[in-house]
């Protein structure tokens, strides 16, 4: 009996990671403490706990609310099918009391930091789920809309701290926004055909052609750009020092060559490590501002 309960417990938790994508929660969490760490005079660990477990509440229900609104979607496609609820594991029951105890308790966490912060992620689940997701099977501009609710996080740890809303977690806010279309293009690309099965419309053009891979350039060329602005002394209280803004340049740099690659070659190993890639430098940037602050 206990082993059966073991188990039912152990299937429950893979589950739930998987219908609130733990690494996607995961990487959001990091850029909210990130941006935290950016704003915050001193470090208080409450107020990062509620941040990091608000964040992921957030998340998790945004992409609970999505697996339950794209089920039948889901089914169709071989990256999705086995997920809890088109395979059956996971009631839609079970997913909604899910997603909305998340959306509650997520709330609450981050209205326990301030209002604005509260604010802030009710928008992400708000625009997530009831206008980026139904748009994704009507046009290609369903990832500039999303990219609203994905940028979100970095300026959001700033906003925690700081209950304001200014140019510094707005340049924050800018980075994370444009960094999301060559991301989710160069994965968009690998996954096309299996996209395409579900009725998604997720590159540019709606083909794997030059002028999604030059449209993932020029976005690129875009996030380089904002990403070392705050060297310039014009955003405020967010700073960035020389050194710091030529190795955050320099990865810029890196992430771009990849880009031209792919325009070169429009296959899809090239998005594949584009991808790679531009993961490499959400991880990485974040640090390179954290660090540079501090020392």
């Amino acid at each position: 009996m206990n082993t059966a309960v073991e188990m039912a417990k152990s299937n429950f938790f893979a589950d739930f990671k998987e219908i609130t994508k733990v690494r996607l929660a995961v990487s959001v969490v990091f850029t909210s403490v990130a941006g935290y760490f950016l704003a915050a005079s001193e470090i208080k660990l409450v107020p990062i706990l509620l941040l990091s477990f608000g964040g992921y509440c957030m998340v998790g229900a945004s992409n609970a609310y999505n697996q339950i609104i794209e089920k039948d979607l889901d089914a169709l496609m071989n990256r999705t099918k086995n997920r809890p609820i088109p395979s059956g594991r996971m009631s839609v029951n079970k997913a909604l009391m899910i997603a909305i105890t998340l959306t509650i308790l997520g709330v609450i966490s981050l209205y326990a930091l301030n209002a604005k912060t509260a604010m802030f992620g009710a928008i992400s689940i708000f625009l997530y789920t009831s206008i980026y997701t139904p748009l994704k099977t009507k046009t290609p501009l369903a990832v500039f809309v999303g990219a609203f609710p994905g940028a979100i996080p970095f300026m959001l740890g700033w906003v925690a701290v700081t209950n304001n809303f200014g140019i510094e977690p707005g340049t924050l806010f800018m980075i994370q926004f444009f960094w999301q279309f060559p991301h989710f293009w160069a994965l968009g690309w690998m996954l096309d055909e299996d996209y395409k099965r579900g009725g998604f419309k997720m590159l540019p053009t709606g083909k794997k052609d030059k002028g999604t891979a030059l449209q993932i350039i020029m976005y690129t060329i875009w996030m380089l750009v904002i990403s070392v602005i705050p060297v310039f002394g014009i955003t405020g209280s967010l700073h960035l020092s020389i050194p710091a803004a030529i190795i955050i340049f320099l990865m810029g740099i890196v992430m771009l060559v990849f880009a031209i690659k792919l325009y070169e070659k429009r296959d899809n190993p090239s998005a594949k490590k584009l991808m790679l890639v531009s993961v490499t430098y959400i991880t990485l940037m974040p640090i390179v501002y954290v660090i540079d602050k501090f020392i």
